[in-house]
C-alpha cells in the first residue's frame, strides 16, 4: 500500500517542480507594480482599439462635421481634423493599424535576428565574423533614413512600411541572440547532446535556442513600441499609406495645422505615447521575471 502513495507523491513533487519556475516567473512579474501598470495600461488600449469598432461605427474616413471642432462641443469627444471627420473614430481604427505595424515589424526583425545571430554564436570562426560584420553595417546606417529611402523606393504601402520598419531593426536582435548562443554552447547539456551525434539544426533550434529566449523575448517586446514610433515618423513625413488610418497618419495628415488646431496631433501623439510606455513597462517587467539572476535574489 505504500508504493502507490509514495509513486503519487512523486509525481506530484515532479509536477510541481515542472510548473514552479513559471509561477515564481509570473509571481515576479506581478509584484512588479509598474509592469503589472503596463500591462493594464496596454490591454486597456486593445480593448479601446480592437472592441471600439462594434461600439462606435463611425466610418474613420467620413466627413461628419466642420473641421476642427475641439473636443466634447458638437458631441466630439475628441473633435474633429481637417477634412471634418471624427478624430475618435480615427483613434479607433489608427491604433489597430498601429499595433498591428508594431507586432509584424518586430516579428520580421526578430526572425532575421535570430537566425543571423544564432548561427554566428553556434558556428563562431569565419561565419560569426562575417554575420557580425554585416550586423555592424546595418547598425552604424541611420534606421530612420534607411527606412524612408526602402519606403521611397518600393512605394507607401502597409506592406513596405512594415517590411522597411523590420528590416533596419534586427542588429540588436542578433547581437543579443549571438551573446546567449556563446554562453550556452560549451554548457554541458549542450556537449553532451553534440557528443549524442545530434545534428546542427536540432542543436541550434531545439536544445539552445529555447535557453536564449529570455533576453530574445525582452527585446522582442522593446522592439514592438519602438516599430510604432518609427511609423509614426514615416507617417509624419508623409511616407506612408494615405488610404490606412494609423496614428501616425492622423499626426502626419494634421501636422500641417499643429498651431492652429494642436489637438488633432497632440491626441494621437498622447496614445502612441502611451501605448510605448505601456510596453516598456512590461518589457522591464519580463525583464526582470526572465532574468535568472534576479530571480535569485
Amino acid at each position: 500500500m505504500s508504493e502507490p502513495v509514495q509513486t503519487n507523491n512523486t509525481e506530484s513533487i515532479e509536477a510541481i517542480e515542472t510548473i514552479s519556475p513559471w509561477r515564481e516567473m509570473a509571481g515576479i512579474f506581478f509584484r512588479n507594480y509598474e509592469a503589472v501598470f503596463g500591462l493594464v495600461l496596454l490591454v486597456s488600449i486593445m480593448v479601446f482599439t480592437f472592441i471600439g469598432p462594434f461600439v462606435y461605427t463611425t466610418d474613420p474616413f467620413e466627413m461628419v462635421w466642420a473641421p476642427f471642432t475641439r473636443p466634447g462641443q458638437e458631441g466630439f469627444l475628441f473633435g474633429t481634423d481637417y477634412l471634418g471627420r471624427d478624430i475618435l473614430a480615427e483613434m479607433i481604427a489608427g491604433g489597430q493599424v498601429s499595433i498591428a505595424i508594431g507586432l509584424a515589424a518586430a516579428a520580421i526583425s526578430v526572425v532575421i535576428g535570430v537566425c543571423i545571430g544564432a548561427f554566428a554564436g553556434y558556428y563562431g570562426g569565419i561565419v560569426e565574423e562575417a554575420l557580425m560584420r554585416s550586423t555592424e553595417f546595418f547598425q552604424v546606417l541611420p534606421t530612420l533614413l534607411f527606412s524612408m529611402v526602402i519606403v521611397a523606393l518600393f512605394g507607401a504601402s502597409l506592406l513596405t512600411v512594415t517590411f522597411a520598419i523590420g528590416i533596419v531593426s534586427w542588429p540588436a536582435v542578433a547581437r543579443v541572440t549571438r551573446t546567449e548562443f556563446l554562453r550556452i554552447r560549451e554548457l554541458e547539456y549542450v556537449r553532451a547532446a553534440r557528443s549524442g551525434s545530434a545534428k546542427d539544426g536540432y542543436l541550434i533550434f531545439r536544445v539552445i535556442l529555447p535557453n536564449a529566449l529570455p533576453p530574445i523575448i525582452v527585446q522582442a517586446n522593446l522592439m514592438v513600441g519602438s516599430a510604432i514610433l518609427f511609423e509614426a515618423a514615416l507617417s509624419f513625413l508623409n511616407l506612408s499609406d494615405p488610404n490606412v488610418m494609423s496614428w501616425g497618419q492622423v499626426i502626419g495628415s494634421n501636422r500641417t495645422y499643429i498651431l492652429d488646431a494642436g489637438f488633432a496631433v497632440a491626441i494621437p501623439g498622447f496614445a502612441i505615447f502611451l501605448t510605448v510606455l505601456a510596453i516598456s513597462l512590461i518589457g522591464d517587467g519580463l525583464n526582470d521575471a526572465l532574468n535568472p539572476r534576479l530571480r535569485q535574489r
